[in-house]
């Protein structure tokens, strides 16, 4: 099968065969239909994280091979299935939950896959959605989309659900409450939108592009803050009116974490989910006396997944901006690129055939 890999940590994306994989047991073989272009590829591309004054974390040193043949927000038909496959058929639409786990562990047991500290990703230790099939090990990892648009379901695997379950882990119980959402590109936007469909009223969206935050708007935003202001921390309090209840940064760098950290109120919440890479220098007994909850939060469960899926469903998420573009080498690099230089609005998506 074509893959569209990184063969060497930072190198250019290229177009390589590799063995198309036969399901046996409970894996599914599904034939790639759409594949989501997210930024945490960037980072994979390049080889790893900035820790900040820890240095960095590479992806050889956790043990990722090359050819890494990245794609972790898939929609797929099914081509074949393994021999213990009973409720998945060839020919059926599925959207791939990717964040899979050792299957051993308690995490794994208590189907929180994304909390393994063994973790086999697809797109990161599995092969990924930028090819022209992908092996999935186990049929529960997959989603029914029936009634949904394939190239925006394929983003609820990733920007969808690292929004959704970010978004879970703030106190919603006051829908006049102000939380604050840090960056509004592909994933930031799906946590506006998750947060109006959710009931909640009082949204400050934060981004360097004017753009990005006409988009907050439109799918929820009460008010905007431009990124690129010098106090950050202190113009999201005077936007908003008050110090905030919440703050979920999708950037995580070392600015906007310390903005974020100085626009939350006492007894606020401020969650980390970007990847940028920094890091947050913070007085311990601020931290106490104010007391913050600072957490982290990396994707979502399948239970997650599944929960948001229904809410798309329903029809009371909105959607974002997606651009389809050719499945190609090319289109991948290009994608990755523009993702890097910061010049995307929404999402862009893989489409096999375009």
């Amino acid at each position: 099968m074509h893959a569209y890999a990184v063969t060497a940590e930072g190198s250019a994306i290229t177009d390589i065969q590799v063995p198309t994989p036969r399901p046996a047991g409970n894996e599914v073989l599904l034939k790639v239909e759409r594949s989501g272009v997210c930024h945490t590829d960037t980072h994979l591309r390049q080889g790893g994280y900035d820790l900040g004054s820890r240095g960095r974390l590479r992806l050889a040193d956790r043990g990722i091979s090359y050819p890494l043949v990245m794609g972790h927000e898939v929609v797929g038909s099914v081509e074949q299935v393994g021999e213990d496959v009973t409720g998945t058929a060839p020919g059926d639409l599925r959207l791939v939950y990717p964040w899979i786990g050792c299957g051993d562990c308690r995490q794994c047991a208590a189907n929180r896959d994304n909390y393994c500290a063994a973790g086999r990703n697809i797109g990161v230790a599995r092969y990924g959605g930028y090819a022209d099939h992908v092996l999935v090990p186990d049929e529960k990892y997959l989603v029914d989309i029936a009634g949904l648009d394939p190239s925006w379901a394929a983003t609820l695997a990733c920007s969808g659900l690292t929004a959704f379950a970010a978004v879970r882990k703030v106190d919603l119980s006051d829908p006049d409450d102000p939380v604050v959402v840090i960056g509004a590109g592909g994933v930031g936007l799906t946590a506006v939108a998750t947060l109006r469909a959710l009931g909640h009223r009082a949204i400050c969206a934060v981004d360097l592009s004017e753009q990005n935050l006409r988009i907050a708007t439109e799918l929820g935003a009460s008010v905007t803050v431009p990124g690129s202001s010098d106090a950050l921390g202190k113009e999201i309090v005077r936007t908003v009116g008050e110090p905030v209840a919440a703050v979920i940064d999708f950037v995580n760098n070392s600015a906007t974490a310390t903005a974020g950290y100085q626009a939350v109120r006492k007894g606020g919440e401020l969650v980390q989910v970007g990847l940028f890479g920094g890091e947050l220098i913070a007085p311990t007994a601020l931290t106490a006396l104010r007391m913050i909850t600072i957490r982290g939060s990396f994707v979502g469960t399948p239970g997650d997944l599944h929960d948001l899926v229904g809410l798309a469903k329903r029809g009371v998420l909105p959607r974002i901006p997606i651009t389809e573009v050719p499945f190609a080498a090319e289109s991948v690099q290009q994608a990755l690129d523009q993702l890097e230089q910061g010049g995307v609005s929404g999402r862009i998506v893989l489409r096999a055939g375009s």
